[in-house]
């Protein structure tokens, strides 16, 4: 009858706690009093985890050591990024030294988006009308040939892979100058070379260059390597594979060649007049202030160069005024002051 009693009291209590807020003051004082017992009741468990902290066991410390293998594991991901940063300015640096070993203008471009038609290889790049950009522009990487420019917009540009099912190119072989067409196959990785004799001069290995022919692309630049050479004694033509030298898939800055449209006359006359300019900045800055040349051998030798360097260049038009026309005036070993020597 007393548990009865008891439980029937607890259950009452239980719900008028829940239900109202009648017995909140006397649960605050009640907790009041019992801290001191939670307190005590709770000893064992500290003196227990200040003891686990003196005497690490051996699961705690494997556990530690999971925690640090994830810690390095993030860390682990910032340095991938930083070596992402680090192959860009390789790229770049790529991009740079190949710049400096053709004779055009390039302008840097970096890829912003990409075709979603897989049944075409068409990219977008960050350059368009108002950085210069044209249409049937050439395309390259720090590799090779990409593709050409077939749209252009104030800001952007579309290109034209050469792996595009639609592009050609006219190719020659590095090795003997063997003339042919490279056409896109839909494939990033694969060019066909299109009606080569089955008795041509081409093998596995030899270097595709582009041969300027159609004005389009200029020469010399590569396009692809030769990967598969099949032939068929029933065929008239062999079956010509090649793997663009160009990572087309791969590469996010590219070039853009501005061709330079100057006459070879035009290149020879220019290229004389800049050489005779500078022979006399040499011959000028030879001579300090208040002196003359030392020997008039040293102003011939000065003013040689600059004499004989369009002999050398093919003729020019008709009318025409050349830097061996205006020959400089002979110095004179003897100058009295420094205003000729100037």
């Amino acid at each position: 009858m007393r548990m009865l009693v008891f439980a029937v009291l607890s259950a009452a209590l239980m719900v008028v706690d829940a239900r109202f807020d009648t017995l909140k003051p006397l649960r605050s004082q009640m907790g009041l009093v019992l801290t001191p017992f939670y307190w005590t009741a709770d000893l064992p468990v500290r003196v227990w985890d200040g003891v686990s902290d003196q005497f690490t066991s051996r699961s705690t410390l494997i556990a530690e050591n999971e925690k640090l293998k994830a810690e390095a594991l993030l860390m682990q991901r910032r340095l991938q990024k930083l070596a992402t940063l680090t192959e860009q300015n390789v790229r770049l640096r790529e991009l740079l030294n190949s710049s400096a070993l053709v004779d055009e203008k390039v302008l840097v471009g970096e890829l912003i988006g990409v075709d979603p038609n897989p049944f075409t290889h068409r990219i977008l790049i960050d350059k368009g009308e108002k950085d210069g950009v044209f249409l049937g522009q050439p395309v390259l990487d720090a590799r090779g040939l990409m593709g050409q420019v077939v749209e252009v917009m104030p800001y952007t540009a579309r290109v034209l892979l050469l792996t595009d099912t639609t592009h050609s190119i006219p190719v020659q072989v590095n090795r003997n100058g063997l003339r042919a067409i490279a056409s896109g196959t839909g494939n990033p990785e694969r060019l066909e070379l299109r009606h080569v004799a089955d008795t041509a001069d081409i093998k596995e290995g030899d270097l595709l260059v582009s041969s300027g022919l159609g004005q389009r692309f200029p020469a010399g630049y590569p396009v692809a390597t030769v990967k598969e050479v099949i032939h068929d004694s029933g065929q008239p033509f062999a079956i010509v594979r090649a793997v663009p030298t160009a990572a087309l898939n791969r590469s996010r800055y590219m070039l853009l060649v501005f061709t330079d449209t100057r006459s070879p006359e035009e290149r020879a006359n220019d290229a004389a007049r800049a050489q005779e300019a500078a022979d006399r900045e040499a011959a000028t800055g030879a001579a300090p202030n208040g002196t003359t040349p030392a020997t008039p051998a040293a102003g011939a030798a000065a003013i040689a160069p600059a004499a004989t360097a369009p002999a050398a260049a093919p003729a020019a038009a008709p009318g025409a005024a050349t830097p061996a026309a205006q020959p400089a005036p002979a110095r004179s070993p003897a100058a009295p002051n420094s205003q000729e020597a100037r």
